[in-house]
């Protein structure tokens, strides 16, 4: 079975182990976790740039990196297998940064705030692969939805979260993530529009 998902998807193997991996070692490595850890105040500063990509291999807990890799699980390998595999690697990486700028931006000033986690690509890698299978059924609090249906409903709570949220949630990485896949997916697989399109107009067909 897991050398299915590996011939499948050797580039969203890697990264789900390998975050994993990272994850669990930075729970009990505190100097690890504090380097890897974004940091809006220094990157303002010239610092610490390389935490846009680091921060995306570490979760605050066992809770926050099995939601994330949950979710990554069940829709990265499918993308990765539908998109192509280094057109998933780039849509990864970038998305992976895109997602925090805003968050760099908008906390610039504020020493003591800190984002951690991959959930700006994870929210790429669901939207992409929306734009790929939009009538397929998500199980949302154990609803049955469509895909595109989520997907709206996840933008509009991603941005009323973003203002009014008191929860620690980076929820404009989830946001601006999502808008990354989308754009990225149009640009690395000519025809997605039409193939969209065509996938939500066969419900009438």
């Amino acid at each position: 079975m897991a050398l299915e998902y590996w011939n499948m998807a050797p580039v969203a193997s890697i990264i789900f182990i390998f975050t994993i991996a990272t994850s669990i070692y930075a729970f009990n490595n505190t100097q690890l976790f504090g380097k890897f850890m974004l940091h809006p105040y220094s990157l303002a500063k010239g610092g610490k740039l390389y935490t846009f990509v680091t921060s995306g291999l570490i979760h605050a807990d066992w809770m926050h990196l099995f939601f994330n890799m949950f979710t990554f699980f069940f829709f990265a390998f499918r993308l990765e297998a539908m998109i192509g595999h280094w057109q998933f690697a780039v849509l990864y990486l970038i998305s992976l940064v895109v997602s925090d700028i805003p968050t760099a931006i908008k906390h610039k000033d504020d020493y003591s705030y800190s984002s951690l986690g991959a959930s700006g690509a994870i929210s790429a890698v669901l939207f992409s692969y929306i734009l790929f299978d939009p009538l397929n059924l998500i199980l949302v609090m154990f609803i049955p939805m469509p895909a595109i249906l989520f997907g709206v409903l996840y933008l509009a709570y991603c941005m009323y979260m973003s203002k009014n949220s008191r929860d620690h949630i980076n929820h404009d990485a989830h946001f601006f993530g999502a808008l990354s896949g989308l754009i990225l997916t149009v640009v690395l697989k000519p025809g997605i529009i039409t193939h969209f399109l065509n996938q939500l107009t066969s419900i009438w067909q």
